[in-house]
């Protein structure tokens, strides 16, 4: 049998598959149905990929003067966004309705904070990520 060759969007070059979900995740967002992470899954997801990439030996290695910048500057941004008052709400119109939910919103697997993803093991991040690490 004849070996096939990769087809769609797997026989694309890897800057063209970037585009076209770019526009996906961008068409999303206007949307509003566009997966919002919370802070808990969104450590998760950074922790696994830290993890995939030490042990394919992909993960930057800071030097000691590195980790002092990076972290003398989440320190002062951190003071900042401490210091700083909220930005004060939108003005909405007098008749504009208020979604009593977050299902009500367009955002129905915000309805537990911890809900499942498709794909996913229970308590797996992979789902988020759709598998990628």
């Amino acid at each position: 049998m004849a070996e096939k060759g990769k087809r769609g969007f797997a026989g694309m070059d890897q800057e063209k598959q970037r585009a076209i979900a770019s526009k996906g995740g961008k068409a999303a967002h206007q949307k509003g149905t566009a997966h919002e992470f919370t802070p808990e899954e969104a450590r998760a997801a950074g922790r696994k990929g830290g993890q995939a990439a030490h042990e394919r030996g992909r993960a930057h290695q800071f030097t000691s003067e590195e980790a002092r910048i990076a972290g003398r500057k989440g320190g002062q941004h951190s003071r900042a966004s401490r210091n700083s008052p909220a930005p004060p709400p939108e003005p909405q119109p007098a008749n504009a309705a208020v979604p009593e939910s977050p299902a009500e919103a367009g955002h129905p697997n915000h309805e537990h904070p911890n809900h499942e993803h498709p794909g996913a093991a229970p308590g797996d991040a992979a789902g988020v990520m759709g598998g990628l690490a």
